[in-house]
C-alpha cells in the first residue's frame, strides 16, 4: 500500500530536470518558509519553540532528494538553500532601511516590519549554521545506513535513523544562536527539548514520505 504514491508519480513520466526542480524547489521553499516563520516564538501548553515547524519536513524531504538524485545532489541542495537564505536575509535588511510611506509608518507598519524582518537575518544565520551541520550529518548517516547495514532494511528505517541523529543537532544549535540574549536560558532549554519532541512527532507522522518515490530512478533519460 505504501508503494501507491510512488506508482502514481511514476505515471507522470518526469524528466530528470523536472524531478530535480520539483524536489529541490520544495526543499528550498520549506527552508525559506521556516526561516521567516521562526521569527515568531510560540507557546503550546508547556512547549516553547519557534514557529518554523515546517522545517521539520526538510529532513525527510532531503532523504527523497538523496534517494532519487544521489548524495552530491542532496549536498548541493543543502548548500544552495543556505546561499538563497543568506540573499533573502540581506534583501530584508535592505528593505527595512528603505524609507517608508508616511501613513503606513504612522499606522505601525514600519515598526512591525522592523521587528519581524529585523530578526530574520539572525534567524537565518542560526538556521544556516544549524541546517548545514545537521543536514550534512543527516546526509552522511543516510549514506552510511543505505550502503551498509541498512541496505536491505525497510526504507522507513533510514528516515528514523538519520533523523534521530540530525534533529537533536539542529535543535540545540538553532535556539542557542537565534535566541541567546533574547530569551532566558531556562526558555532555551525548554525550546531545545520542545524542538526535539515536535520534530520527532512530525517525523513519526511523515516517515512514509520516503515511499513517495521508489528506490529506482523514476525520471526518463533526456535527449
Amino acid at each position: 500500500m505504501l508503494l501507491y504514491p510512488a506508482f502514481f508519480i511514476m505515471k507522470l513520466k518526469l524528466s530528470k530536470t523536472q524531478l530535480t526542480i520539483i524536489l529541490v524547489g520544495v526543499y528550498i521553499f520549506l527552508q525559506m518558509a521556516a526561516d521567516i516563520a521562526a521569527a515568531k516564538v510560540i507557546v503550546l501548553g508547556k512547549i516553547i519553540m519557534d514557529a518554523g515547524i515546517i522545517y521539520s519536513l526538510t529532513f525527510t524531504w532531503r532523504d527523497l532528494i538523496h534517494k532519487q538524485l544521489g548524495k552530491k545532489a542532496a549536498q548541493t541542495a543543502i548548500i544552495l538553500a543556505g546561499v538563497i537564505n543568506v540573499i533573502m536575509a540581506l534583501y530584508f535588511l535592505f528593505v527595512v532601511k528603505l524609507p517608508p510611506q508616511a501613513e503606513w509608518a504612522a499606522a505601525g507598519g514600519q515598526k512591525a516590519f522592523e521587528f519581524v524582518f529585523g530578526l530574520v537575518p539572525r534567524i537565518v544565520i542560526a538556521s544556516i549554521i544549524a541546517e548545514l551541520i545537521s543536514e550534512l550529518v543527516d546526509t552522511e548517516v543516510y549514506q552510511w545506513w543505505t550502503s551498509g547495514i541498512g541496505k536491505r532494511k525497510p526504507q522507513w528505517m533510514r528516515v528514523i535513523i538519520s533523523n534521530s541523529i540530525s534533529i537533536p543537532i539542529d535543535s540545540i544549535i538553532f535556539p542557542l544562536i537565534a535566541f541567546s540574549g533574547v530569551l532566558p536560558f531556562s526558555a532555551l532549554i525548554i525550546m531545545f527539548l520542545s524542538n526535539i519532541l515536535v520534530k520527532a512527532i512530525i517525523t513519526a507522522f511523515t516517515f512514509w514520505m520516503i515511499y513517495l518515490v521508489p528506490e529506482k530512478p523514476i525520471y526518463t533519460v533526456e535527449e
